[in-house]
């Protein structure tokens, strides 16, 4: 048995897409993940992508993914690696892959210079949190994450004008 992890390609916009609305499923809100192939394509693949993307293979068989994109620290004046999202499917699981593409995650951001690794954990997903803190990952409590979606959006650009 072997795992071999690369880098996504074009090819690749409906493995995606599929991994996507898994990670969906298993975060129990199945209905919110409307991405399409052409945004994946559109957004990952043209020729300024928004986002980098690692595919999981288990003895050729796709297994998971990690999508991750860069952001920047002010205050450490180095960009930062922000992972979006990272899963593996159930039938792989307890296989190392998870691990496997976190380590990919680090070796990406300390070849980009990178001050931060960044993601999020549901509050109920005890099992990766652990699995996260047997790494050395940090909660980082103090923080709260606040987002503006849709009509939030719309909103407040519309103060702007």
């Amino acid at each position: 048995m072997s795992l071999t992890l690369r880098p996504a390609t074009s090819d690749d916009a409906a493995l995606i897409v599929y991994f996507i609305k898994k990670l969906a499923e298993y975060e129990k809100e199945p209905e919110s993940a409307v991405v399409t192939e052409a945004d994946i394509l559109r957004d990952g693949f043209s020729g300024s992508p928004f986002f980098g993307c690692v595919i999981a293979e288990w003895d050729g068989k796709p297994a998971g993914f990690a999508l991750y994109f860069f952001n920047y620290s002010t205050w450490q004046g180095r960009p930062g690696l922000y992972l979006e999202d990272l899963f593996v499917l159930p039938e792989f699981r307890k296989l190392g892959i998870g691990k496997a593409l976190l380590i990919d995650m680090a070796r990406i951001a300390k070849e980009k210079n990178c001050g931060r690794l960044v993601w999020q954990v549901l509050d109920w997903n005890t099992p990766s949190i652990d699995f996260y803190e047997s790494l050395g990952a940090k909660w980082m409590k103090e923080w709260l994450t606040y987002r503006l979606e849709g009509d939030g959006i719309e909103n407040l650009a519309a103060l702007g004008k």
